[in-house]
């Protein structure tokens, strides 16, 4: 139960700074859009999705699976953009790239907390290794190391799950800015059938194929 409510909790933060950045690189970019409808903003209820906020991600939990999900998308209107597919490319990354800084940030305040006291990581492995209750007597430094810990994993699913390239995922916005106009004229055919083959990916633990890698090098570089 612990450790559902910390993974939703930073879920929700992850959520918030992903769509937020969307709508800011969109306002750079010209388009006035996301700004008007209150979506530049980091207060998470203008961002929150019932299923893919809430639902999902509170199931994933439960069941021991990564946490990951959505929020409402941020609106974009291409006609406000001088260079729609190159611009669109920018915004797309965007919210992966916040979700990979505030990864990294984190990652690295774990780094800094381990060098002036290495008891937190102890207490962070024995977190991990138990059956997520809080260890007896955790001191505030420790218990930081487990909340950064999780800020680290859950953005870092978010942006690998985002650049997955294909509709309705920020990655297809990325490919699309890459590809010239003709491909991405044929890439665009798949758009309706988008969410069917991201859902068939994840069924066939595609997520888990590049998740686990990346989980292992955080786990190496936070205890070795």
């Amino acid at each position: 139960m612990l450790t559902t409510i910390i993974s939703l909790i930073i879920l929700l933060f992850a959520i918030t700074i992903h769509e937020a950045s969307h709508g800011l690189v969109a306002y750079r970019m010209g388009d006035p859009t996301a700004m008007a409808a209150g979506r530049v903003t980091l207060n998470p209820m203008a961002h929150i999705d019932i299923f893919g906020t809430v639902i999902l991600p509170l199931l994933l939990a439960i069941f021991g699976a990564p946490v990951f999900g959505w929020a409402k998308p941020v609106p974009v209107n291409p006609h406000f953009l001088r260079n729609p597919r190159r611009d669109g490319l920018w915004i797309s990354l965007a919210g992966p790239v916040a979700n990979i800084l505030a990864a990294a940030v984190s990652l690295l305040l774990i780094v800094l907390l381990k060098a002036i006291s290495p008891v937190t990581t102890v207490a962070l492995y024995n977190f991990l290794t138990s059956s997520g209750g809080l260890p007896a007597g955790l001191q505030p430094l420790q218990g930081l190391v487990i909340i950064l810990f999780y800020l680290v994993l859950i953005n870092t699913y978010l942006a690998v799950f985002n650049l997955i390239p294909m509709y309705p995922l920020d990655g297809s916005g990325v490919l699309e800015g890459l590809l010239s106009d003709d491909l991405a004229d044929k890439y665009a055919k798949l758009r309706p059938y988008g969410f069917l083959i991201v859902i068939i990916l994840i069924s066939f633990g595609f997520l888990d194929l590049v998740v686990r890698p990346l989980q292992y090098l955080i786990l190496g570089i936070i205890f070795f």
